[in-house]
């Protein structure tokens, strides 16, 4: 019983003519275009810079692994074989973090 008085009264809100109108008004949220070049470019740089680092952090340790086994030094090898896992560890969360804001932040437009 109450389920069905609960459910009458959704529908006599859903019904209203004041609120459909009210909704019909409301804008959809976005930027200016102004603005939005402004931090879709920061965005793109920001992810360019963080891969960027990655890439260069797993060059610097495959030059520690290079070195460190020429040398038999095998702590230094071990040093560069940690370094080119957690660049390649950086660049996957660098990737899948700025795509997943993008792809929020592109939502909202």
């Amino acid at each position: 019983m109450f389920a069905l008085t609960f459910m009458d009264a959704v529908h006599a809100l859903a019904a209203d003519p004041g609120l459909q109108t009210l909704a019909a008004d409301t804008p959809p949220p976005a930027l200016p275009a102004a603005v939005n070049t402004q931090v879709q470019t920061v965005l793109n740089w920001t992810a360019g810079f963080g891969l960027a680092a990655a890439v260069i952090g797993g060059l610097t340790g495959w030059l520690l692994v290079a070195v460190g086994h020429n040398t038999e030094r095998a702590q230094l090898a071990a040093r560069g074989k940690q370094s080119v896992l957690w660049s390649l560890c950086g660049a996957g969360g660098i990737g899948l973090t700025s795509s997943m804001v993008l792809a929020v932040y592109n939502m909202s437009i």
